[in-house]
């Protein structure tokens, strides 16, 4: 018997992100290989996408869209960031080049840690925002969003997780982002968040075949 081809992509190179949404498929679509029929973007050739939205919402939906197009498959993208009260909700789309080349994780922490030198801890919240979204190559498309709301320490705490994540302290919670383990941080992210919401529509569109 001939395996089954993809069925849903994930529009992004990020094995992370893509071990993520298969954990949260498993056993949602009767007769859906996870491992096999969600797969990312290099596994189908998928193009690159410039993010030139302005918002998470609408970079999410050119990746998404981009993708199904090209592929003719379903399509998941997502965009994520940091927003920061004081700054009017900067660095949000530009977190990853904040600091003007894109993923220097370490640059882009010092320079916000250096812009809010003089804000006291009242005034440090901030979120990490993301959108994720699902287009169908008939042009079909939602997004769903999730915030983690917290405050921004003065320096940074915790060796884990990326970006931001060693300076947002959860709201509730008296450690960082970078001092929770990978399943503690799933479990109230804002990334995890916006794809739990996205599922339903997911499982919909793949259990339609």
């Amino acid at each position: 018997m001939t395996p089954a081809g993809p069925r849903l992509v994930l529009a992004t190179h990020n094995q992370g992100k893509l071990r993520e949404l298969r954990e949260l498929l498993r056993g949602q679509v009767p007769g859906l290989d996870v491992d096999t029929q969600v797969v990312d973007a290099a596994a189908v050739d998928a193009p690159d996408v410039r993010e030139t939205g302005v918002t998470f919402a609408a970079n999410a939906l050119l990746k998404a869209h981009a993708v199904a197009k090209a592929t003719g498959l379903p399509s998941i993208a997502d965009d994520s960031g940091l927003a920061v009260d004081v700054l009017g909700g900067a660095p949000g789309i530009f977190s990853a080049r904040w600091a003007g080349r894109h993923g220097d994780d370490q640059a882009n922490l010092e320079l916000l840690l250096a812009q809010l030198g003089d804000i006291a801890p009242e005034h440090r919240g901030a979120s990490f925002v993301c959108a994720a979204a699902l287009a169908l190559p008939n042009g079909t498309e939602r997004v769903e969003l999730g915030r983690l709301a917290g405050t921004l320490l003065e320096a940074p705490r915790g060796d884990g997780g990326f970006g931001y994540d060693p300076i947002l302290q959860p709201e509730g919670l008296d450690v960082s982002c970078a001092e929770m383990s990978g399943e503690q941080k799933n479990a109230i992210s804002h990334r995890g968040q916006a794809f739990r919401a996205l599922m339903p529509a997911i499982v919909e569109v793949l259990a339609a075949g």
